[in-house]
C-alpha cells in the first residue's frame, strides 16, 4: 500500500518541487535585476527611472512568474487533464498581466507628465495644455488596453473562441441596439476624444458655466468636474462644452483684467480721485503692473459712473484685487472726499406773491 502510494505521489511531489523551485528562481531573479536597476536609478537626477520602476515592478514580477512556469509545464510528466488546465490558466494569466504592465506603463507616462507640467506657476499656458492632453491620452489609452486584454482573454477560451462565427453573424443587430442604448455615453467618448485635440478648455482653466464661476478640476472621457468658487463640484458632460457656449476666462493666458466701479457726485474731483487709485494699486502686491486705469464710464442725472479698470495674473488675483480696489477707494471718499459722495438735489422754483 505504502509503495502504492509513493509511486503515485512521487510525479506529483516532483512537479510541485519543480514549480516552486522555478518560482523561487524568478523572483530571485527579479529581484536581484529590481535592486541593480534601483541602484542605478538613484545615481540619476531625473525621477523618470523611479516612477518608472515603482510603477512596473508588481506586473513585471509576476509576469516573469508566470513566463518561468509556462516553460516549465512542458517538461513535467502530468496526468492528461492537468496540462489543459495549465494551459487554459495561461491564456488567462499572460493577457491579464500583460495587460496590467501596459497600465503601469501608461501611468507612469502619465506621471512623469505631470511632474513636468507644473501648473502652480503664474503662466502655465502651456503647461496646463500639456498636463490636459496626456490626462485624456491617458485615459483612451487606458480604455483600448482594457479592452483588448478583456478580448485576448476572452479568445484563449475554447468555447468562447468556437462560438465566434455566431457572435459575429448577430453583431450587426446587437450593434444597432446597443448603439441605440449607449447614444449619449458614445457622444461624450468621441466629444472627450475631440476634445484632447481641440482643447476648448484645459485643468485649471477659469470658466463660468451654468452661470457659475469656477475652475477646471478634471477632465473625464465622458465629464467634466467644475470646482465652483464656494468648493462645490458642477459634473457637465464633455460635450456640452462642444456644443454649447460658454466663457473661458484662461483661453490664452492666465492673466485678466478686473473693474469696480464707483458713483460719485457729478462735481466730484476725478484727477484727485484718480491720483489716489494709483496709489492704492501700486501699493497693492496681487496687481501685475500692467494696468491701472480710472474712467468715467457714465452719467446720470444724480451722479456719474467711474470705473476702476485693474489687472492681475490669474482669475483669483484678479477677482481680490478688485475687491480692495472698492473697498479702499470707498474708505477714501467716506474720509477724504465726503463731497464726492452722490446725493439727492431738488429744484426749488420762486414764484412771486400773487
Amino acid at each position: 500500500m505504502t509503495k502504492a502510494w509513493l509511486a503515485w505521489a512521487w510525479p506529483w511531489l516532483g512537479a510541485v518541487l519543480s514549480v516552486v523551485i522555478a518560482i523561487a528562481l524568478a523572483l530571485l531573479v527579479h529581484r536581484v535585476v529590481l535592486l541593480a536597476m534601483t541602484h542605478a536609478a538613484r545615481r540619476t537626477a531625473t525621477t523618470t527611472d523611479d516612477i518608472l520602476l515603482r510603477r512596473l515592478n508588481q506586473p513585471s514580477r509576476w509576469l516573469l512568474v508566470t513566463f518561468v512556469l509556462s516553460v516549465l509545464q512542458p517538461t513535467l510528466a502530468l496526468p492528461s487533464p492537468i496540462p489543459a488546465i495549465w494551459q487554459q490558466a495561461s491564456g488567462l494569466l499572460v493577457p491579464a498581466l500583460l495587460g496590467w504592465l501596459a497600465t503601469g506603463l501608461l501611468g507612469a507616462i502619465h506621471d512623469i507628465v505631470v511632474i513636468r507640467t507644473d501648473i502652480t506657476m503664474p503662466n502655465n499656458l502651456a503647461a496646463r495644455r500639456r498636463r490636459t492632453r496626456a490626462g485624456i491620452l491617458h485615459r483612451i489609452a487606458l480604455f483600448a488596453v482594457l479592452l483588448i486584454t478583456f478580448c485576448m482573454m476572452l479568445i484563449s477560451i475554447p468555447s468562447v473562441r468556437s462560438i465566434g462565427v455566431t457572435l459575429v453573424a448577430s453583431a450587426g443587430l446587437a450593434g444597432l441596439a446597443v448603439g441605440a442604448a449607449a447614444q449619449p455615453a458614445l457622444k461624450n467618448l468621441i466629444a472627450g476624444i475631440q476634445m484632447a485635440f481641440t482643447e476648448p478648455i484645459r485643468i485649471d482653466d477659469v470658466v463660468i458655466m451654468d452661470g457659475e464661476w469656477g475652475r477646471i478640476e478634471e477632465i473625464r472621457l465622458t465629464f467634466v468636474v467644475v470646482r465652483i468658487w464656494d468648493d462645490r463640484r458642477l459634473i457637465v458632460p464633455v460635450s456640452k462644452f462642444l456644443e454649447n457656449s460658454f466663457q473661458n476666462w484662461t483661453r490664452e493666458t492666465s492673466q485678466l483684467l478686473g473693474s469696480a466701479f464707483l458713483q460719485v457726485d457729478p462735481t466730484a474731483d476725478v484727477p484727485r480721485i484718480r491720483g489716489h487709485l494709483e496709489m492704492v494699486v501700486k501699493a497693492n502686491p496681487r496687481w501685475d503692473g500692467r494696468v491701472c486705469v480710472l474712467q468715467v464710464t457714465d452719467t446720470h442725472f444724480d451722479h456719474i459712473e467711474l470705473r476702476c479698470l485693474v489687472s492681475a495674473g490669474d482669475a483669483a488675483l484678479a477677482f481680490d484685487l478688485r475687491c480692495d480696489v472698492r473697498e479702499a477707494m470707498m474708505a477714501f471718499l467716506t474720509k477724504e472726499m465726503p463731497e464726492a459722495l452722490p446725493r439727492r438735489r431738488n429744484e426749488v422754483i420762486a414764484r412771486p406773491m400773487q
